[in-house]
């Protein structure tokens, strides 16, 4: 399988395909690279799309909109990398491309769509539904019945009470107490969240 992005969150993969003895990682891709390799994986550039075609590949970049980049342009096997340290209900459903990190708890009927990141020690309650792109940062807490939408952003240790609709495109600030509905593009902070501007939809 090959990585793609040489990132700090590259790194973190590489430890959950190798504690979860999934495939040995061949090469990471990155355009810019800072070094040859990543514990010892060497790192190389390419341009050709076709050497994407027919490979198995799980998109190393923490940013989501960059990530929708690179699907949008790249079309190839996408593979899921899920922490054996990581708490599953055995009905929840992870989509292709998407990374679930170490001590992360998903409960039941939980939903995660495509390319997203469930990030360390995040909660996510029975019922919620996580759109492709999506990051759910570090030990954020999402209770029960949340949508998240598409590309948006849970920022550390934020909390979502149960019920809420979060748009797409969202950003919620570290930390932040989310007690209603967010609609699409906005930005939101504090406790309780308050909407301080809006995303650019042309930045989608």
């Amino acid at each position: 399988m090959y990585l793609y992005g040489a990132s700090g969150h590259c790194k973190v993969v590489i430890d959950i395909i190798q504690k979860s003895n999934l495939d040995s990682i061949e090469y990471i891709i990155d355009d810019n690279p800072n070094n040859d390799a990543i514990n010892s994986i060497p790192i190389i550039k390419t341009q050709n799309l076709n050497f994407f075609t027919d490979k198995s590949f799980i998109i190393t970049i923490g940013n989501n909109k960059i990530r929708k980049g690179i699907v949008d342009e790249i079309s190839t096997n996408y593979l899921t990398a899920i922490h054996p340290n990581s708490i599953l209900a055995s009905n929840v459903h992870v989509g292709k491309g998407s990374v679930i990190m170490a001590g992360a708890i998903l409960n039941s009927d939980v939903r995660v769509g495509e390319h997203c990141i469930i990030n360390s020690g995040a909660v996510v309650e029975h019922d919620c539904v996580i759109s492709d792109f999506a990051h759910i940062s570090p030990n954020a807490s999402l209770a029960g019945n949340i949508t998240i939408g598409e590309g948006s952003h849970v920022g550390i240790a934020a909390v979502i009470i149960q019920g809420v609709k979060i748009g797409k495109w969202v950003t919620i600030g570290a930390g932040s107490i989310i007690l209603k509905d967010v609609p699409d593009y906005a930005v939101i902070v504090g406790n309780p969240g308050k909407i301080i501007k809006f995303n650019s939809i042309e930045n989608e």
